[in-house]
Parts: structure tokens; sequence; C-alpha cells
């Protein structure tokens, strides 16, 4: 298919997304700039922190032995930095290259503004003026506030408001990225980042009331909703609030934008180091929804907390297709809400669903094939600024693999299973990675719905 009509399937689908936006400061990590910041520290006690592998940052060299681990596995990572103020002013002293768009909702809410599918509705409860003037300025993409007792929709650069700036740190590193540690040569041998993410005490993951008691009325107005930024949530807050308080909010969130129109609702999980945390994200919000999309590793993670230890276990170390399919499947097991499964790596994106789901398999791929090109035009270019960048993604050869993963993937359809696979679009060094889940996950969930839309559509 050619762009125009994959833009042409996409068009009318209306979506609602929530919850997390922050600014994302980045340093491209060169040789020169790692090989500096190691060397600032005892060689031998980053080692030892390694291998303590600290979840939260509660000091520099807790960053440093993260940063390095997520180099060495090859594997992106997101840590939660203590909310202090000197640890704030350290890494504010390192000199970032550029500032852009951050969280799920924001990235997401961008990129189908740009697409221009018909509508966007993204709420996020901070929005101070810097962050409003990151969002695209369409009229396509609005804010809801409410006006006497009223909804209104603004476009989001007319609807900020003197809250506080959430800064995420983010540190790129490209493959061949080489140091050395303790007289041991380290190679980056994949292109990915490691995130700082700053978790203020006064951001809660939550709809602000007066917008709340109008959720009804928003889903109404959309087809979907692609619900993000639970990880932020703490355990416990100083005014005495739990994780639990706002993860029963965000329950009831869900269930008031499906009250009057049953719409298409989308996990996008993330990674969690907390386990409490990730527990609750799946006791309370994956439990609600009907399609979920994450990495191999927060599948097994997720298999982890569902009692499956050798099989995450397994995926956590080889990461083969084979053992992430199965392990899409148990959560279709166990989950009776999920519709569609997807799980993005490196290498491929999958749609695991059961097999009366109402779309083909052809049509499955169609959406999967969708995301990819979304995923290597953002690799490639940086960022997806206008529909005709798609062109430069088309242009991205599938990864030598491709052939041999759909073969695998093939073979696990059966009478209760439709298993499609689509190989990613391989940019050898690409020129980002922040967001690249997010732009799959949310391509692969709103090429879906607008296919069921349309399915629908021709029924009636």
């Amino acid at each position: 298919m050619v762009i125009n009509n994959f833009i042409e399937t996409i068009k009318g689908t209306k979506l609602f997304t929530a919850y997390n936006t922050n600014v994302d400061a980045i340093k491209y990590l060169k040789d020169e700039d790692i090989q500096k910041l190691v060397d600032k520290f005892n060689h031998k006690d980053i080692i030892e922190r390694m291998k303590e592998y600290p979840r939260i940052i509660e000091e520099p060299l807790d960053f440093v032995a993260r940063l390095v681990y997520s180099i060495k596995t090859e594997k992106p990572a997101e840590v939660p930095l203590k909310d202090d103020k000197e640890l704030h002013e350290w890494f504010n002293k390192i000199k970032y290259d550029e500032e852009r768009m951050g969280g799920q909702a924001g990235i997401v809410s961008n990129l189908m503004a740009t697409l221009q599918i018909d509508k966007i509705i993204v709420y996020t409860p901070f929005l101070s003026k810097k962050q409003a003037e990151m969002f695209v300025d369409y009229d396509n993409l609005l804010y809801p506030l409410v006006e006497n007792g009223n909804l209104v929709l603004k476009k989001v650069r007319e609807s900020y408001k003197d809250d506080p700036i959430k800064i995420n740190r983010i540190f790129e590193f490209k493959k061949g990225l080489k140091f050395k540690l303790n007289g041991e040569d380290i190679v980056a041998n994949q292109s990915t980042r490691f995130i700082v993410a700053s978790r203020p005490e006064n951001l809660r993951i939550e709809m602000k009331d007066d917008v709340r008691q109008l959720l009804p009325e928003i889903g109404e107005m959309v087809d979907c909703a692609f619900l993000s930024g639970y990880q932020a949530i703490k355990e416990k807050y100083g005014d005495g609030k739990t994780a639990k308080y706002y993860f029963e909010r965000a329950e009831d969130d869900i269930k008031l934008l499906k009250k009057n129109k049953k719409i298409k609702t989308h996990l996008e999980f993330a990674s969690i180091s907390n386990i409490e945390i990730r527990k609750m994200v799946v006791e309370y919000i994956l439990s609600n929804v009907e399609s979920v999309g994450m990495d191999e590793t927060e599948i097994a993670n997720v298999l982890h907390i569902l009692g499956y230890d050798d099989l995450s276990n397994k995926i956590l170390k080889d990461s083969f297709v084979e053992e992430v399919i199965e392990g899409a499947k148990i959560l279709l097991e166990k989950f009776k809400n999920l519709e569609v499964v997807q799980i993005h790596t490196i290498y491929y994106i999958l749609f695991v669903c059961r097999a009366d789901n109402p779309l083909s398999k052809e049509e499955l791929k169609e959406c999967l094939e969708f995301s990819t090109i979304l995923a290597s035009t953002k690799a490639k270019l940086g960022n997806i600024k206008a529909i005709d960048d798609l062109y430069e993604g088309l242009k991205v050869p599938h990864n030598k693999y491709g052939d041999l993963l759909k073969e695998i993937a093939e073979k696990f359809n059966d009478d209760n299973y439709k298993v499609v696979l689509s190989p990613s679009r391989y940019v050898e060094k690409p020129k980002s990675t922040v967001g690249l889940g997010d732009i799959i996950s949310s391509g692969a969930f709103i090429y879906y719905v607008s296919l069921l839309k349309k399915k629908n559509e021709i029924k009636n």
C-alpha cells in the first residue's frame, strides 16, 4: 500500500490520550562524554553499584551504574530520579543537546495531529506554557477544559496554566559507542537510550475532578483512548495518599470513558522499576483495556507478576520470538478483556489475538506494516513533521531476519489464535530512539481501531 492509502484509512479516527507529558532534555552521548562521566567515579564502585541494580537514582553513582548497565545489556531503561534539589542541580550541569516533547501522551498526540487524523483530545495534569508550546499547532489537537460547568475543547497551545515543568533527562547512545571501565573495553552493540525520569512530588497521574465528571462526554466524542504514564505513580505521597488511591481513580477513568460509548482503550506499558507499581498497573489497568503495547522486557516483567517465572526468565535471557508469543497467549488467557497483545522489539512488531478477532490476518499485518513505516521514519529523521516524511521511512528495508521471524510466527496460528508479525525496518544508526515504542504502538492501535470502525460502518 502507498502512504496515501494508509493515511486515508486512519483519517476519520478520533482519539483521546492521557496522562503523561514532559520536556525531554536530550544528550547524545559520544565516546568522550561517557568516558568523562565514568572517570568521575572509582570504576570499581561503578561495577559494585551495577551489581546492586539501583531501582531509583538517589545519587549520581546510581545513575552512572544504571547507564553503563543499559549500554552493556543493550536494553533501554527508564529509572526514576529522587526528587532532591542537589540531585537536580547535578543533572542540570550536564550540557544537553536539545529539548523536545516527551511522555507517551505528548508524543502520540503530536504524531497523530501531524498525520491529520480527525480529532485528538489530549489530557495531562501539568500544562505549563513551555509544555503547551511543545505541542504541534494544529486545529485537530485539543485540550479539555470546563467553563461554567460545560466541556470546552481548545487548542492545546491556548490552554496552558501556571503549572510546574516536568523534565526527563534522556541519554541516547549509538551502536559502536566505546569506553573503558576498569581496564575493560565496553562497546554498545545496539543504539538505544537511558531515561532519568523526574517524579515531582506534586505531579499526580489523575484527571482533575472538573474534567473527570465529564469523561463520559469525552468518550462519546472519540473512537479510542491511548492511556499511559502510570509508571510515574508513587507508592506514597507526602499528603498521605497512596498508589492504590490513584490506581482506583485511573480504573474509574476508563469506566467513565466507556460509560456512554464502548470505545477501544489501549494501555501503553512502560519500564517500571517498582514491582508494587507494576503489579497495580496489571491489576487495575491491564484488566480493563482491550489492547496493550509493550516490549519484550515488559512482557517478561508482567509474566513474572503472574507467576510464570521460568518463561519470564527465558524471555529476559534470550528474547526468542517463540517465547514472547507464548507469553502473549498467556495474557489473552488471563485477561478476557484483552483483544490484542502487541509486542515491539528492535527486530519486529507482533500482534497476538484470539482466532475470532473481527480483523483478518491480512488486515492485522496492515496495522503492523503502517507502524514499522512510522518507526523507521522517526528513527531515520529524528522526528515526523509532515505526512510526506513517511516516504523516507518506506525506503528503509526490513531487517535481514524478517523472513525467518515471519516463518516462526506463522507456525503459532491455530484454531484459538491469530498471530501476525511484521519485521522492523532497521535503521542502523538512528537519529533518535526516544518514543519509538510509543510511535509503533499508537500507529498499530489507531490503524486497528480505524479498520474495526470501517467494518462496523459497513455492517450497519
